[in-house]
C-alpha cells in the first residue's frame, strides 16, 4: 500500500503568528506531498522495500538509494513534525518528561538553548532533535537534509521525542533568513502533551 501525506491535526492558519498560513500550505501540501510521491515511486521500483513500514525502510538507510533515503526521511520527519505542534502549545512539559529534561540539561530553558543552538548551527538544510537514546538518556543533535536518528548510520541514534525542521521552506516567508528567530518563536507552538507521549513510548521501547 502506498504511503500518504497525513492530514494536519489543525487548520493551516492555526499556528499563526508563529508559522503563517501560506507556509503551512506550501510545506504540507507541496513539500511533504513531493516526498511521498518520490518515495512511492522509489518503492515501486525496489522489490525489497515493498510491504515495509517507513521505520523498517529507514532502519536500512545506509543501503538505500538516495531517492528512497531522502524522501523516506522526508516523509517520516514531516509526519512527526505536524503532530508535535499545536495551536494551544507553548505550555511547559510535566511529569517524567520534565524530570528527564531537568536531569539531562539542568532546566527546560537550558535544553531549549542547546536545541536552538543545534538548529541554528546546522549548516544548510536539516533538522534539530531531542532524542531518547538506547541507554534511556535524553540528548540533542542535528541531522542534515532529511536524515533522522532512526537511521542506523546516524551519528546520534535513538528515538526522536521532539524535532524542528530548519529547512528554509519551514520558516522563510515569515522569518526570511533569521533562523534563530524562528527557532526561538517555535517553542510557542510545541505540543508538550504529544512530546510526553513520544517520550513515554521511547521509554517503553
Amino acid at each position: 500500500m502506498a504511503f500518504e501525506v497525513p492530514q494536519l491535526p489543525y487548520g493551516y492558519d492555526a499556528l499563526q503568528p508563529t508559522i503563517d498560513e501560506q507556509t503551512m500550505k506550501l510545506h504540507h501540501d507541496k513539500h511533504h506531498q513531493a516526498y511521498v510521491d518520490k518515495l512511492n515511486g522509489a518503492i515501486a521500483e525496489t522489490a525489497s522495500l515493498q510491504g515495509k513500514t517507513i521505520e523498517e525502510i529507514l532502519a536500512q538507510a545506509s543501503s538505500l538509494a538516495p531517492v528512497a533515503r531522502n524522501n523516506g526521511g522526508g516523509h517520516w520527519n514531516h509526519s512527526f513534525f505536524w503532530e508535535i505542534m499545536a495551536p494551544a502549545g507553548g505550555s511547559d512539559p510535566s511529569g517524567e518528561l520534565k524530570s528527564a529534561i531537568e536531569g539531562a540539561f539542568g532546566s527546560l530553558d537550558a535544553m531549549k538553548e542547546q536545541f536552538n543552538t543545534a538548529g541554528a548551527n546546522q549548516f544548510g538544510s536539516g533538522w534539530a532533535w531531542l532524542v531518547a537514546t538506547p541507554a534511556g538518556d535524553l540528548t540533542i543533535c542535528s541531522t542534515p537534509n532529511q536524515d533522522n536518528p532512526l537511521m542506523e548510520d546516524a551519528k546520534v541514534k535513538g528515538i526522536p521525542v521532539l524535532g524542528n525542521d530548519v529547512w528554509e521552506h519551514a520558516y522563510y516567508i515569515t522569518y526570511n533568513n533569521r533562523r534563530p528567530d524562528y527557532l526561538k518563536a517555535w517553542w510557542n507552538i510545541v505540543n508538550w502533551s504529544k512530546v510526553s507521549e513520544n517520550f513515554s513510548k521511547a521509554q517503553n521501547g
